[in-house]
């Protein structure tokens, strides 16, 4: 069973850490879950969850499903597993991704756990994800998103794609969160759009 570390930040796309939790689920994955307050803060704002329910939406969609586990983490728990690159993880997706979490990854100046578990993915040559969803991108952006690619990152912006002609906000969304199952080496249950076969 695949470990992955599932980071929230507080840009918009609530939605996108949501859809990739139940996917990862429905995957039977091992899921370590570390929510900024930011995070939480968007996600009621978003999708009209307070932090409690949020989290208890979260617990129910891996409850729901066969053998998947779901840890939570706290943002400043530097004791928790995926702060140490001995825990056996996998891959590390954050999504959403601030702009502020990712200058904190691309240049080693964390200061919470989502810092440091991004930090461990990339010095232990693991997957990382990273999912901004500013836009437009300034100078400054870019130059940490350089950083991170050349570091190891993958930059996977918030862009969905439309050819799958979804027809609601979650179908949207699974257009992204598909995309970085592939990039962390996770097979869906079933495949959340369509694959493009030309």
């Amino acid at each position: 069973m695949a470990r992955i570390v599932t980071a929230f930040t507080g840009a918009s796309g609530a939605l996108y850490g949501l859809r990739l939790v139940k996917a990862l689920a429905e995957a039977v994955t091992e899921i370590d879950l570390i929510a900024s307050k930011a995070a939480l803060i968007v996600a009621k704002e978003e999708l009209g969850l307070s932090a409690e329910a949020f989290i208890e939406t979260l617990h129910a969609l891996v409850r729901s499903t066969s053998g998947s586990t779901l840890h939570l983490h706290e943002v400043n728990d530097f004791t928790a597993g995926p702060a140490s690159g001995s825990c056996p993880v996998d891959a590390m997706v954050v999504v959403p991704c601030t702009m502020a979490t990712l200058a904190a990854i691309a240049t080693g100046c964390g200061s919470n756990l989502i810092h440091r578990a991004a930090d461990v993915t990339l010095k232990e040559k693991r997957p990382l994800v990273l999912v901004p969803r500013e836009m437009p991108y300034n100078l400054i952006h870019l130059k940490n998103m350089t950083a991170a690619a050349e570091a190891g990152a993958t930059l996977l912006p918030a862009s969905p794609a439309f050819y799958s002609r979804p027809q609601t906000l979650e179908a949207l969304a699974d257009t992204v969160v598909a995309r970085i199952l592939d990039h962390i080496g996770v097979t869906p249950a079933a495949d959340l759009v369509p694959r493009w076969k030309g």
